[in-house]
């Protein structure tokens, strides 16, 4: 499957929202998304990625995309594997970046579970 897709995605048989899922696929588990917006000569995917790998996470994946902010800088969206993505933006903010926007994946049936027996244990507990 993941074969005849890239087959697909290289022969131009997607269309473009397929061809969007295939390059950032919908948020699942561990990650973050995060937006900013910077002037096209202080962009640098390098400094980006250095700054998310000084707090201990990974870039997943990088898109500049055709969004523009209130001042008509580019958008660029990150996606890091961490689910709680504050220190990486206080850390892209040490290298210059403004990130405006973060964003975490949207809960898994299983953490919502999870979430409500331990909210039943805390009720217990306090009886």
């Amino acid at each position: 499957m993941g074969s005849d897709r890239l087959s697909d995605f290289i022969a131009g048989n997607l269309s473009n929202h397929e061809k969007a899922l295939a390059m950032m696929p919908p948020l699942t588990g561990e990650a973050s998304e995060l937006l900013l917006s910077c002037r096209p000569d202080d962009y640098s995917a390098s400094a980006i990625a250095r700054a998310i790998e000084d707090c201990d996470a990974r870039l997943l994946a990088l898109t500049v995309t055709d969004m523009r902010d209130d001042a008509g800088l580019p958008v660029i969206a990150l996606r890091v594997n961490v689910r709680d993505a504050s220190g990486v933006a206080r850390s892209l903010r040490r290298y210059g970046y403004d990130p405006f926007y973060v964003g975490l994946a949207p809960d898994s049936a299983d953490t919502a579970r999870a979430r409500e027996r331990i909210n039943e244990l805390i009720h217990y507990l306090e009886l």
